[in-house]
């Protein structure tokens, strides 16, 4: 049995071990991305591009955020599939198979993948639903037809995962922000009850209460 827990005594679901380096204060100079915040209001921007003129708030030019004073945990990509798209390790598998060696039948991918073919069957399902894969007829030479699967262009996918992960983000952001006005509203008021009380009891379910 191997210990899914991290340095910080955390439960980690894919037995993922962080060492210290990978949560201390990361140099955001060094990323593939970059953040910008205005100076004057509280927007905040994430670009994947490299932007030599950096970008602009209310005309102005946004400045660069470099450092994070927050202990951040770098992420695992089955762990932000999982997260952002509902994409576990098996539905990742059949997906990159069927990119790598497409177009392929069900059963086709549960022999390379052994996985039993109903298994490999929702997993298609779920993400030629998610436009990531596409799903056409190929006639059998001794009659009939078999459904096979395939990828879209890889530039479309990149687009649209990316598109889709950004929308994720921004619902997460949205609950971020909803927790510190949450903090804020808290403070201004005069309750009985405890923060921890008020803010759980604001996110039941993990979501805004109305």
């Amino acid at each position: 049995m191997t210990d899914d827990t991290n340095s910080a005594g955390e439960s980690d679901p894919f037995g993922a071990a962080w060492s210290e380096d990978e949560r201390s204060e990361i140099d955001l100079r060094d990323r593939k991305y970059s953040i910008y915040r205005c100076t004057d209001c509280n927007n905040v921007v994430l670009t994947m591009q490299d932007l030599d003129g950096g970008m602009t708030c209310h005309d102005e030019p946004m400045e660069r955020v470099t450092e994070t004073k927050l202990d951040i945990r770098p992420p695992d990509v089955r762990q932000v599939l999982l997260d952002a798209f509902g994409l576990p390790k098996p539905g990742l598998d059949v997906c990159l198979c069927v990119i790598g060696e497409g177009p392929l039948s069900p059963e086709e991918l549960a022999e390379r993948l052994d996985y039993d073919v109903s298994t490999v069957r929702t997993y298609l399902n779920d993400l030629v639903e998610f436009g990531l894969l596409e799903k056409s007829q190929l006639n059998r030479e001794s009659g009939g037809y078999v459904n096979v699967y395939h990828s879209i262009a890889l530039d479309e996918m990149r687009e649209e995962t990316l598109v889709g992960f950004y929308a994720w983000a921004g619902e997460a952001a949205s609950l971020i922000e909803e927790a510190n006005l949450t903090k804020e509203d808290y403070r201004d008021a005069e309750s009985e009850q405890g923060l921890n009380e008020v803010f759980w009891e604001r996110f039941r379910d993990g979501r805004p209460t109305n």
